[in-house]
This record gives C-alpha cells, sequence and structure tokens, in this order.
C-alpha cells in the first residue's frame, strides 16, 4: 500500500469531550490503530483532565493499545479548524462550530470514576462507531494488535 505525501489526500479526525481523559482518547486511539495511520487524529477536551482515566487506560490495554502516554489537551479553534470530521461526545455548546466542517454527536456514557467493568461497553461502542467511520471515509480498516 502507497501513502500519498500530500496532507490534503489524508482525512483529519478530532475527537472532542469534556475531560480528554476518556472517550475522545478511545476514539483517536481506534482511529489511530484500526486506520493503520491512514487518518491524522486528534483528541481534545473542553475542560481537560491532568490525566488519562485509568480504567479507560486499562481497557484499551486489553484491547493491545497502550494510551499511557497520552495527555489530555485543550480544545483549540485551530484543532477543529485543521479537521476535516469533528466527533463531539458530551461536550455540549462549548465545541467551536466552523462552516465546511463534518460534525458527529456520538451519545456516550461518561466512564469517568466507573471502573473497567463499566468502561468496557462504551469501549466497544466507541470501537464499532469508529469502525463505521473509516467504513464511511473510505478507509481500510486494520486488526487490532494482540493484546499483550
Amino acid at each position: 500500500m502507497t501513502n500519498p505525501s500530500p496532507a490534503a489526500v489524508r482525512p483529519s479526525v478530532l475527537f472532542v469531550c469534556v475531560h480528554n481523559a476518556g472517550r475522545s482518547q478511545m476514539g483517536a486511539a481506534y482511529t489511530r490503530v484500526l486506520s493503520g495511520g491512514a487518518v491524522e487524529v486528534r483528541s481534545a477536551g473542553s475542560a481537560p483532565a491532568e490525566s488519562i482515566n485509568p480504567a479507560v487506560r486499562e481497557a484499551l490495554l486489553e484491547e493491545g493499545i497502550d494510551i499511557s502516554a497520552e495527555r489530555p489537551k485543550v480544545l483549540t479553534d485551530e484543532a477543529v479548524e485543521a479537521s476535516d470530521v469533528v466527533i463531539t461526545m458530551g461536550c455540549g455548546d462549548t465545541c467551536p462550530l466552523f462552516p465546511g466542517k463534518r460534525y458527529l454527536d456520538w451519545v456516550l456514557q461518561d466512564p469517568a470514576g466507573q471502573g473497567v467493568e463499566a468502561v468496557r461497553p462504551i469501549r466497544d461502542e466507541i470501537k464499532a462507531r469508529v469502525t463505521e467511520l473509516l467504513g464511511e471515509l473510505g478507509v481500510e480498516v486494520h486488526p487490532l494488535p494482540t493484546s499483550p
């Protein structure tokens, strides 16, 4: 598979939630891994937490995805402007709107304060939605890495 170098050819997706510690991190991680790098991925929060939710990190590790190096980031207008698709996950009216962008609002349970057992169904729903999104973008879905 050849990967064209112009960035304009690569679709860009931004995942946004309030704390950028759970749902948006899972969405970004799945998009990065399942697209095999064919999608430019960003995630951010309207009020970022100090660190990634440990139950989210654990739930993704079960899938062979390590997000321990990720840190919550603040949502900026620049991140929205640079993205083709903006997926909001409970950030309400704090997400900036720009013309010409595709916006999707994924209503999902908030994993904040939940254990890994409660996070798994949220994780699985995000994985299914990311897989569907990649199909809509015409991006081949790659297998997950083998679990550790």
